[in-house]
């Protein structure tokens, strides 16, 4: 198989979770350039409709769907309606994600649940859904978006500790899942992108943008083209025998 075909996504069918803006808007538009169908889906279907269209008229074969990560049911319908409609799904992307800012004795127990549940256990009810058809098919790349967050313990002034360990927890899924169900030739694997302007990040990095670039090493903070190649990569043939693994896309600040 040729190098270009090893990276080829045409024909693959890809669900990405927060799909429609920022990041996973960013991987959407890497996996339509090569080829693969996508479904997008959020709480806002709106954003999705609008981030669908967009990509048909770039020549994508796009779906948008509502869905909450927290709810199963919500889950189960959008897993229901990608199958219905294309007949498989190859690819999962669990990029849906939120964060709470508030020091640790002051947080709350509702906060604290809110970031656990979307970032952690939706990441665990998607691929527990998605993953019942990669099994039976006897395939699939489950590609969790962590965080560089999830790698070590922060500075005081950066208070979102339920946000930081809930990537830590999805480093260590990914790497359980990846054990579990390699036997099923299901390659699970993790991007754990590091300062990246967003809707829920460019705050923080307006405030500190002098100190944070001064610990990444490259000097800059990732761009829009940054994550495509790790996402392509994770969800294609050339990552068939990497599994377990959390790619680290951070200028090298966690070096």
């Amino acid at each position: 198989m040729t190098t270009s075909k090893i990276f080829d996504l045409s024909g693959r069918v890809a669900i990405i979770t927060g799909g429609s803006v920022g990041l996973g808007r960013q991987m959407a538009d890497g996996l339509a350039e090569m080829g693969a169908t996508l479904v997008l889906c959020a709480r806002k279907k709106e954003r999705c409709e609008q981030a669908a269209a967009e990509l048909q008229a770039a020549g994508a074969k796009v779906l948008a769907l509502a869905c909450d990560v927290k709810d199963p049911a919500s889950i189960q319908k959008v897993a229901d309606a990608t199958l219905e409609k294309f007949g498989r799904i190859d690819i999962l992307i669990n990029n849906a994600g939120t964060s709470w800012g508030a020091p640790v004795e002051t947080m709350t127990l509702e906060q604290w649940n809110k970031v656990i549940e979307t970032n952690l256990t939706g990441t665990f009810l998607f691929s527990q859904t998605v993953g019942r058809a990669m099994i039976a098919q006897r395939s699939g790349k489950i590609i969790n978006i962590a965080s560089v967050a999830g790698l070590r313990g922060s500075s005081p002034k950066f208070s979102a500790i339920g946000y930081s360990s809930s990537k830590g927890g999805v480093i260590i899924f990914t790497k359980d899942l990846a054990c579990k169900w390699g036997m099923h030739n299901i390659q699970v694997n993790a991007i754990a992108p590091g300062w990246f302007p967003t809707d829920m990040s460019e705050k923080v990095i307006e405030r500190n943008k002098e100190s944070l670039l001064a610990g990444i090493p490259l000097g800059r903070f990732g761009g829009p083209q940054d994550l495509k190649g790790a996402a392509i990569f994770l969800a294609s043939s050339a990552s068939d025998y990497v599994t377990g693994h959390t790619l680290v896309v951070d200028g090298g600040q966690s070096a």
